[in-house]
């Protein structure tokens, strides 16, 4: 009886740590997509998710780019010889030049979800404050794998998403500003880089 219970709690234990490989997410280096580019010993990779096999590798059933939000992941090496200090701003640049900013991780959540107004009959036609319902992005994927980095030490890299309420065009680009030398503040030039 005692072998059974051992066995049964063996058996859950390797299925348990099957189902925490399933929600690992590691990218390959910067340098081996074809959208990357490299000034000043760093290199940046943006790579964006439009695909379900891509978005089920980072957003499990989650599939942001169903719901209009072009999730594009950001990856920084650093070979410098100096720490990095990361501010990151994200700016999508379309083929025809319009500019948009990246939407946080928290408000990504509440994409696809429904807003409801309370109309009582009789009642005064201002509106009343309402709570805004998470919708189908509300996993903890979106906002866990969302780019939050502020410091990158020499040799490492850090990788996260950038969110955008856009749909992936030919010739779009990705400009990102925000990175300093850690230790004398002094700025990088801000990158562009290619969203193939």
């Amino acid at each position: 009886m005692k072998r059974v219970a051992m066995i049964v709690l063996l058996s859950i234990a390797a299925s348990r740590a099957d189902d925490k490989d399933k929600d690992h997410f590691s990218p390959g280096a910067a340098s081996s997509y074809p959208g990357h580019q490299t000034q000043e010993k760093i290199t940046i990779a943006a790579v964006p998710f439009v695909t379900e096999e891509q978005a089920r590798t980072a957003f499990g059933k989650a599939n942001p780019y169903k719901y209009g939000v072009l999730p594009v992941l950001v990856i920084l090496e650093n070979k410098t010889g100096k720490a990095l200090r990361l501010n990151l701003n994200a700016e999508f640049e379309e083929a025809g030049g319009r500019h948009l900013e990246s939407t946080p991780a928290s408000d990504v959540t509440f994409i696809g979800g429904d807003v409801r107004v309370p109309r009582v009959p009789g009642t005064s036609p201002l509106p009343f404050p309402t709570r805004r319902k998470k919708g189908p992005l509300n996993t903890w994927e979106i906002e866990g794998r969302a780019f939050t980095a502020k410091l990158l030490p020499d040799g490492d890299s850090v990788y996260g998403f950038f969110y955008f309420q856009t749909a992936q065009r030919p010739g779009s680009k990705l400009y990102l500003t925000g990175i300093k030398d850690a230790a004398s503040g002094q700025d990088y030039f801000y990158f562009e880089v290619p969203l193939e």
